[in-house]
């Protein structure tokens, strides 16, 4: 009797400690979902010569031609399915004749801005960070979460050439970094990658990408925290041309992009006075985007807890960098990303964020506003300030603004609004700071992972 209690006994104890392990897991999967909520920040981006402007919120693209003052059903020709995830990158080529979205569902989707029907559809391995289209519109290079770097061939006018057809291959990597941005040279000899362990690499990008290992022609070291955003510029009289970048440091920075090395600095946080308290230290809110002209007469940011813009001027001659002007907005707007018409010289802003949390959440507000005016000698602007657009003087006006934001008028939802650049912060944190694990949230991590090949 008292060996047949003992075994009880024992039974008993191995089903608490199975049922300890069991609550323990299921109290790091919850943990582990409440990190990576699903909160992707709203994204823009215009034709080059402003012929339309597409949304992204979330899984769902929004187009509006300009040129035909109407919004545009997209149509799959690929055979491929639609977005069914967070959209995180979409641009436009150099000529506006493509234009490319990527995210979350892996899925790569080439679109022909002539009738706006997706003319590829490629899958890929992990989730998609980046995506860049060359200048000539031969190549799509992205980005997975695995701090690889792939390329899609578009054309193929050179018959040693290899054909890719909806395949990817991949030609460099970031070590298993997350790659924030990619960017092509406007001669398409080199490509720009920046990640979030700090690192910006060049790589030159040769006319025959796919025979042979692509050279690393430089580092540019010297962020502090993430790489957020990269532009190239190409003023007259310089052969290669600059590079500018912003990062989770709240600082822009001007590269000599050829030799990797660092020209200015400029800390565009603090010079806008965005001094904040996080805990047991006090630090600048990151730039959450990055863009400018050609030939870098106009260089805008965006700051996290900003409401408007910051704009630079950059003496390419001096090698400074400083801030011309603050462009501020509404309060409760901060521009999640910017997109700049190089032939109307307007920039064109948004704020907003899909909230895949809770179903029942209300959809968090998506908000546009438009900047025009800009003088690009910034050093002699006689008090010349940028405007903002009033909701009717904007393109399109309000069925653009119905369609693209998904209402015609979302300026009475403050509090809304509010929300949307609180939910911003998490997908910026929890997408580009680095999580420290225990050892046990890494082995469910493993056992809990996503990120298989799709068949």
């Amino acid at each position: 009797m008292e060996e047949s209690a003992e075994i009880v006994s024992d039974g008993g104890h191995e089903a608490a400690a199975a049922a300890a392990i069991m609550d323990t897991e299921n109290g790091l999967v919850e943990e582990e979902k409440n990190m990576d909520v699903k909160v992707a920040p709203a994204l823009i981006s215009v034709h080059p010569f402003e012929k339309s402007v597409v949304v992204a919120v979330g899984s769902e693209l929004r187009l509006f031609n300009l040129e035909g003052d109407c919004s545009v059903s997209l149509k799959d020709d690929s055979g491929g399915p639609l977005h069914s995830d967070a959209i995180r990158a979409i641009t436009f080529g150099a000529n506006g004749r493509l234009f490319v979205s990527a995210g979350d569902d892996k899925l790569v989707k080439i679109w022909a801005t002539s009738t706006w029907h997706c003319v590829c559809s490629v899958s890929a391995d992990k989730r998609v960070s980046a995506v860049a289209i060359s200048h000539n519109g031969k190549y799509v290079a992205f980005a997975d979460k695995f701090g690889v770097i792939w390329l899609i061939t578009l054309d193929e006018d050179d018959a040693n050439q290899s054909k890719v057809d909806d395949k990817a291959v991949p030609i460099l990597g970031h070590y298993c970094s997350i790659v924030t941005r990619l960017e092509f040279s406007p001669d398409d000899r080199f490509i720009a990658s920046s990640d979030r362990d700090f690192k910006i690499r060049i790589t030159a990008f040769p006319k025959r990408p796919l025979k042979g290992a692509l050279e690393i022609q430089s580092f540019c070291l010297g962020h502090k925290d993430y790489v957020s955003g990269l532009s190239f510029a190409c003023p007259s009289g310089y052969d290669h041309g600059f590079l500018f970048s912003g990062g989770g440091d709240s600082t822009v920075r001007l590269w000599d992009f050829f030799s990797g090395l660092l020209l200015a600095t400029c800390e565009v946080g603090a010079k806008a006075e965005l001094l904040q308290s996080t805990g047991t230290k006090d630090s600048y809110p990151p730039v959450t985007d990055l863009c400018s002209s050609s030939d870098g007469t106009i260089i805008a940011v965006a700051i996290q807890s900003l409401h408007g813009i910051v704009l630079l001027n950059c003496d390419f001659s001096d090698r400074t960098l400083s801030v011309a002007k603050v462009v501020t907005l509404e309060e409760n707007y901060f521009p999640t990303s910017l997109a700049l018409s190089t032939f109307t010289q307007r920039m064109w802003t948004i704020m907003g964020a899909s909230n895949d949390l809770a179903p029942s959440t209300t959809q968090l507000p998506t908000r546009i506003r438009v900047i025009s005016g800009f003088c690009k000698d910034r050093s002699n602007d006689n008090g010349h300030d940028p405007i903002v657009l009033e909701d009717n003087e904007v393109p399109g006006g309000q069925k653009l603004l119905s369609h693209l934001q998904g209402s015609p008028d979302v300026t009475k939802e403050d509090a809304a609004l509010a929300a949307a650049a609180e939910a911003v912060k998490v997908s910026m944190r929890n997408m580009l700071i680095k999580k420290e694990y225990t050892l046990d949230k890494r082995e469910l991590r493993k056992r809990n992972r996503n990120d298989r090949k799709l068949k």
